[in-house]
């Protein structure tokens, strides 16, 4: 399965021209926590090197099976497997794994020894105080943990409308977030692994949020209009953050 949502094709276009700007020929790029290797593709498809990882065998499974590309590899593996190995890489992709780790910083400590001096890190997160993760995914994780009458009943409401708990990024048993950035914690993360982060961008407003995600799930030009939306509001108001980091010396 490839990118279908105009939220996520966006954040992959983020991702694709950071890469064009910053990348030598023939530069190798990592993709960590690549679930199903939607993004390692794309990039493979765009003429990059890229080998994806993740600690997920069902995931990695897929990626191998969908893989068409001999430009792309994926491999069970994680990030401290790759410092052992002492392979670096001219720029790492990080794409909504942070929000999943119970220590976040462990792994930018991890990655800021197998990235190039010269290279870059591409983090997308969801933003913490956003529409999607205030209204949908922290009362959604309210709810399962009390397992109750309630919460039985959304999940069949929930599989009756086609909603089925996986991603086109991933089919990981556990997609549950963690961890709720906002700009200034994300920046303090950063700071705190010897990161520095240059740049920010937007990804959508309100479309992940029912009622609105049942019309924009069915209408693309809903979803054009909310990406559009959520470039002219403030950044507390974007559902995620896409960002570009380099290393601190």
């Amino acid at each position: 399965m490839e990118f279908e949502r105009i939220a996520d094709i966006k954040r992959l276009n983020f991702i694709i021209k950071t890469l064009q700007q910053y990348l030598p020929q023939g530069a190798e790029v990592l993709d960590v926590g690549c679930g199903n290797g939607v993004i390692s593709r794309s990039l493979g498809a765009n003429g990059f090197n890229v080998k994806g990882i993740d600690i997920s065998e069902k995931t990695i499974a897929k990626a191998k099976s969908l893989n068409t590309f001999s430009n792309v590899s994926f491999e069970v593996c994680s990030a401290e497997q790759l410092v052992a190995s002492g392979k670096k890489y001219h720029a790492v992709i990080c794409s909504e794994v942070l929000e999943h780790l119970n220590e976040p910083g462990k792994l930018l400590q991890t990655l800021h020894e197998t990235i190039h001096d010269s290279g870059v890190l591409i983090v997308t997160v969801p933003n913490g105080n956003g529409p999607r993760e205030l209204f949908v995914t922290r009362p959604v994780i309210s709810l399962s943990k009390k397992n109750n009458w309630l919460w039985k009943v959304i999940q069949k409401i929930k599989s009756a409308l086609g909603y089925k708990g996986t991603t086109a990024q991933s089919d990981a048993d556990d997609l549950t977030h963690i961890q709720f950035f906002t700009r200034k914690t994300l920046n303090q993360l950063a700071q705190n692994n010897r990161f520095s982060i240059i740049r920010y961008g937007k990804t959508n407003f309100i479309e992940d949020v029912f009622p609105f995600s049942f019309l924009t799930k069915r209408f693309k030009f809903l979803q054009k209009w909310d990406c559009a939306l959520a470039e002219l509001l403030p950044y507390s108001f974007t559902g995620g953050f896409v960002t570009v980091w380099t290393k601190n010396h």
